[in-house]
């Protein structure tokens, strides 16, 4: 009977510190997994703050040309990306009588590959919306969104065309009609590929401006603008004041080329 009493003292021990063994091991795996998922969104958050404010250093300088901007983008444990052929847009104007495309070039973009995440908000627009050209009063051509890398989610910055309409009295007895369409193009930016903080310039190199104009003979109501953006198509219509003699119709369309670089101090 005592060497049996002396056998189970051992085997309580061992069956305690089993049992606080995996207490402990649990306890750990929960508080690791709890401190990467904070440390996860933190990134996330970070990213989509050093994007959103790279954004606003380049609506500083957009249609002022000669201005710049610099920003030290943060280390939020993923990599910085410009891509300055990405984004090809294609615009065609055409009333239903008559079309041409007056742009087809890549407008460039920036992208932050996120580190991994299981809250990356995939889908997500924190500016602008998934609409590929716009022409409503107060819209925003920015589109900074959340989408699915190669590898990882990204956070994406690229511009969007707009399109405004106005009147300028009558030419030759027919309503003139001023068709502006604007574009941002980002396709001279410096290729970057990096991690960590990088010092950033922003630089409006100019504003270009060309005009197509339609002198016709009958009476449109609209004036399509279609637009394909990487593969994405969308179509706004601009109302035309026309008349028994025709129409002036005059599409303007303004280019402000910026550049994104690496900022040497």
């Amino acid at each position: 009977m005592k060497s049996k009493k002396a056998f189970s003292i051992p085997i309580t021990f061992l069956m305690l510190f089993a049992s606080l063994f995996v207490v402990i091991s649990v306890t750990y795996y929960f508080a690791v997994s709890k401190v990467t998922t904070n440390s996860q969104m933190l990134n996330v958050s970070s990213a989509k703050q050093n994007m959103n404010t790279l954004e606003q250093t380049v609506q500083y300088v957009l249609w002022q040309p000669g201005s710049s901007k610099t920003y030290e983008f943060g280390d939020c444990g993923g990599t910085l990306k410009t891509e300055p052929s990405a984004n090809l847009l294609t615009i065609n104007i055409t009333d239903g009588t008559f079309s041409e495309v007056i742009f087809n070039s890549s407008i460039g973009a920036v992208a932050y590959e996120l580190p991994y995440s299981k809250s990356a908000d995939t889908g997500l627009y924190l500016k602008g919306t998934s609409q590929v050209v716009e022409n409503k009063t107060g819209a925003v051509m920015t589109q900074l969104y959340i989408e699915s890398g190669e590898e990882h989610p990204e956070i994406t910055l690229r511009y969007r065309p707009k399109v405004t309409v106005t009147t300028a009295g009558t030419q030759n007895d027919k309503p003139v009609n001023n068709v502006r369409i604007y574009v941002v193009n980002l396709n001279t930016s410096q290729n970057i590929h990096l991690m960590g903080k990088i010092p950033l310039k922003s630089s409006c190199v100019n504003a270009e401006t060309s005009v197509n104009s339609y002198n016709v003979s009958y009476s449109p109501s609209t004036l399509a603008v279609q637009v394909t953006l990487s593969g994405r198509q969308a179509q706004v219509s601009a109302p035309i004041e026309s008349n028994a003699n025709g129409a002036i119709i005059n599409v303007e369309l303004v280019v402000c080329n910026t550049t994104i670089e690496r900022w040497d101090r």
